[in-house]
Order: structure tokens, then sequence, then C-alpha cells
């Protein structure tokens, strides 16, 4: 079990490690194993992939983001702008049934809304336009329908789970109830966790995965 003191050497590392974030001046704190970064990126994407490289450190509990965007000059769009680079995105996507989907832009922020029949589109949705210049956020609002049964949305899930040689499916909980699925028992880290999350929202009629796992010490 890593100390707080190896476990910020480690996140460090793994900062320093991803090309996408290794120029960021970002900050890393630890307490009990929770992780908090704070400090300054230039990107929406340079954010998103500061905490992605902090979830992959094994012994993280859980992740505390402070991290503030300041774009740079020439990164700086207008609202319309961004709106149209938006619009653009999501029609472009093949996995975005962009009919469904609709995007506002304040400030920066790109709100998605609308509704989607699986999840792996919403995240195709939210995944288009991280990467656009002058973005400083996506609120990712779309709802999921739900369309199947408790009972096969459990059972998928723990199907998933057993083919997941990351998690440990003996050791999670799987409850289901008209598309909210929730998540107990416990992991052997931050990583398995998320792993476990993914798996639940791969369910076909998922539209609410509530996490209640716990990180084995």
């Amino acid at each position: 079990m890593k100390n707080d003191m190896e476990l910020r050497r480690d996140v460090q590392d793994e900062l320093k490690w991803d090309p996408r974030v290794r120029d960021a001046e970002i900050g890393v704190a630890v307490k009990d194993g929770v992780v908090t970064l704070s400090g300054h990126v230039e990107t929406y994407a340079q954010k998103y992939a500061a905490e992605r490289a902090a979830e992959r450190v094994g012994g993280v509990r859980a992740i505390a983001e402070e991290l503030e965007i300041k774009l740079p000059s020439a990164h700086v769009r207008t609202d319309t702008e961004i709106a149209h680079k938006v619009a653009d995105a999501l029609k472009w996507d093949i996995e975005v049934p962009d009919e469904m989907v609709k995007a506002k832009v304040e400030n920066g922020w790109v709100t998605l809304e609308g509704q989607t029949d699986w999840q792996y589109q919403k995240t195709a949705a939210e995944r288009a336009v991280r990467y656009l210049t002058g973005v400083k956020g996506v609120a990712n609002l779309i709802r999921i329908r739900s369309r199947v049964s408790a009972y096969d949305v459990s059972q998928h899930i723990k199907d998933a789970l057993r083919r997941t040689a990351e998690a440990d499916a003996d050791r999670i909980q799987v409850e289901a109830h008209e598309g909210k699925v929730t998540l107990r028992g416990t992991v052997r880290s931050y990583a398995e966790m998320r792993d476990a999350e993914r798996a639940a929202w791969s369910a076909s009629g998922v539209t609410d995965v509530e996490d209640k796992m716990t990180i084995a010490v």
C-alpha cells in the first residue's frame, strides 16, 4: 500500500509521462489517497487528459479536480464560432445521433442535451466537442432511454464484468431498477472502479449508474 508521498510522486510522474499534459502547470496534493489537482492548463482537452492520467495510478482512491483553463489568445473563440464548430462536429461523428442531440454554448462552455439509446452515443457526443479550439468545458446532460428489463440489465453487466480481466466480478454486486444501476462491493483500485462503471454503462437501457463501491485498502 502506497503512502501519500509515494502516491504524489507516482501521479506527478504519470503527468510528466503523458505528452498531452506534461508541459502544463499542475500541482498535485495527496491526503489519505485522495488526489487534488490544481493549477492552470491551456485547454479543456489538457484538463481532461490530466484527470485520466491521475486515474491510471494505482492506489488513488478519489480525485478532486481544481484546474483552471487559461486559453492562449490564439485559441480564444466567440460562442457563435464555437457553436458552429460544435454543430459540425456532432454531425460528422458517425457514433452521434446528431438529430437527437442539441448543444448550447455560453462563455466557452458547451452544454449537450437531448436523448440517445446508448451510453456510447452520449460519450461520443462529448468526445466530439471536447477537443475543439476555444472550448473551456463540457456539461453532458444527454439522457438515455431505458428499453430493457432490470433483470436483463443486471445480467448483462455481470456477464461483462466476468469477461473483463481488470475487474473482479465476484466482489461487485449489481442492482438495477428502471434503468438505474447501483454498484456495490469492493474493488482493488480507482481504475478498476472506473472499469466497472464503464461495464455498467455499456449495457443497453442503462440511464444512470450510482457507484457505491469502495476501494480495498
